[in-house]
């Protein structure tokens, strides 16, 4: 029960933001305005959106809007790559910051019993949770905590973020510098790549850690 408790609670803590400054920072984050303020920074707007898209780890930045922006000005490939990077270190600071509670600390916030169920569910469904939950709104941000917190494997958390990170970094930054109106069949991609790529590295990486 504990589990669920713990998952609203991270939605509730994700959301009050959204709920307070959710609107001024979408009207601030248009794609133009965006573009805009990227290029000013020169040679070092790559940073400038990367920071951006890890900061929407505890602020309501819109990050398609900022992966579709980097790809506009870096195009496809590096804006995609950028973007995809973007993501997975904003999941990755997530999951070591919970994962820093400590196993003792987690036994106590979840309780014995919920810890064990969290950490078996993780350990053989977080996998596709993590890879598939990076293309919604508000559910990466919780599902890289509770990963975190019930001490996924750090292998498998990695590499399955990778999985859902890239597409998604790809697909929006196509979108920005396409200037596709309807991103219909990239956003479609940006779902289903991560699955299919999930299912290719999950084999392989439950064989390294049966390994170790």
């Amino acid at each position: 029960m504990r589990l669920v408790w713990l998952f609203l609670g991270l939605a509730l803590l994700v959301l009050i933001p959204f709920f307070i400054w959710g609107s001024a920072l979408e009207s601030a984050f248009t794609q133009t305005g965006t573009v805009m303020w990227l290029n000013e920074y020169g040679s070092w707007a790559w940073l400038a959106g990367i920071l951006l898209l890890m900061s929407d780890l505890v602020l309501p930045i819109p990050g398609t809007v900022i992966m579709s922006s980097l790809g506009y000005v870096y195009g496809i490939f590096w804006g995609g790559l950028l973007s995809g990077l973007g993501s997975f270190l904003a999941g990755s600071l997530a999951y070591l910051l919970c994962r820093s509670f400590g196993t003792g600390a987690a036994r106590r916030i979840l309780g014995e019993r919920d810890f064990e169920r969290g950490h078996r569910i993780f350990e053989h469904l977080g996998g596709w949770i993590v890879a598939l939950s990076r293309w919604l709104p508000v559910l990466p941000e919780i599902t890289t905590c509770m990963a975190g917190l019930t001490r996924m494997p750090a292998g498998l958390f990695f590499i399955s973020l990778a999985c859902g990170s890239l597409p998604v970094g790809f697909a929006f930054a196509l979108i920005g510098h396409t200037g596709v109106e309807h991103p219909y069949i990239a956003i479609g991609l940006s779902a289903l790549v991560p699955a299919l790529l999930w299912l290719v590295a999950r084999p392989l990486v439950f064989r390294r850690l049966r390994l170790d």
